[in-house]
């Protein structure tokens, strides 16, 4: 995909997690190519590391920081590192999450906390470590990456699909919060994003079908159409985007 370039993101000092697999890998190089100051977070380290080297003949090319988000301590210390080498955030995008399958009656509540933490708890906590300075510049923006899952009532993901409804109730939630401040917060609801992970999961030709017959548009969304959509809502074309949900889903209400 042939990006449009936004020129109020070059030189933003961009956050992004869950950058090194997935949807992230794609937000990452978009926002990279756009002349921004990246640093991605993750605990995948062998796949960040190989993103950073591919990248790394950028003119800015983006940083990886090892960070496992479940760990507060570790998350508050690396947003202070992060201010203290690359400056205040200008725009955080709270990506990582992980949709583990499960079945009601194996769910103990660590596992449910567990589950919480890697989906929902760090968004709270990471938007929390950027806002003090971003409402000292009276600007910024966050954006939460949702989840069609819960809109469509999908199978064995009951503790995902909930901290992917409260992203949607978090981001209303802060958009009121900061928006006072200058600060627009929204979320990108992706749709079935054909990462390597979910063909891996998926990738058969019935279940290609399903996915196909769900949606109004018949072409699979790709993590470069989720990115596409980061940098609009980043930029100031999105000056008066805030607190809203915004898919990214070829229109799929399901089969």
């Amino acid at each position: 995909m042939q990006h449009a370039i936004y020129s109020s993101l070059a030189g933003k000092r961009v956050v992004i997690t869950g950058g090194g697999t997935g949807i992230g890998v794609a937000i990452v190089e978009a926002f990279a190519r756009q002349g921004a100051h990246v640093t991605f977070l993750d605990i995948a380290r062998e796949a960040s590391l190989a993103l950073q080297d591919k990248l790394a003949h950028l003119p800015q090319p983006p940083v990886f920081r090892y960070c496992d988000l479940t760990d507060l301590g570790a998350l508050a210390a690396t947003f202070a590192e992060i201010a203290h080498s690359a400056g205040a955030t200008d725009i955080l995008i709270n990506n990582a999450a992980n949709d583990d399958r499960h079945q009601l009656q194996d769910v103990t509540p660590a596992y449910w906390d567990e589950r919480m933490a890697v989906n929902l708890r760090h968004q709270y906590f990471c938007a929390q470590a950027v806002a003090p300075a971003m409402r000292a510049k009276g600007s910024g923006v966050i954006l939460n990456l949702g989840s069609i899952s819960w809109h469509l009532a999908q199978a064995r993901l009951s503790i995902y699909m909930t901290a992917k409804a409260g992203i949607e109730g978090l981001t209303r939630g802060l958009a009121r919060d900061l928006g006072v401040d200058g600060i627009r917060v929204n979320c990108i609801i992706p749709g079935a994003v054909r990462t390597p992970r979910q063909e891996k999961l998926w990738h058969t030709p019935e279940a290609e079908a399903v996915i196909l017959q769900g949606q109004c548009l018949q072409l699979r969304v790709e993590p470069e159409d989720v990115a596409a959509l980061a940098l609009f809502l980043a930029s100031d074309n999105a000056a008066k985007c805030a607190g809203r949900e915004y898919y990214v889903d070829a229109g799929w209400y399901g089969a």
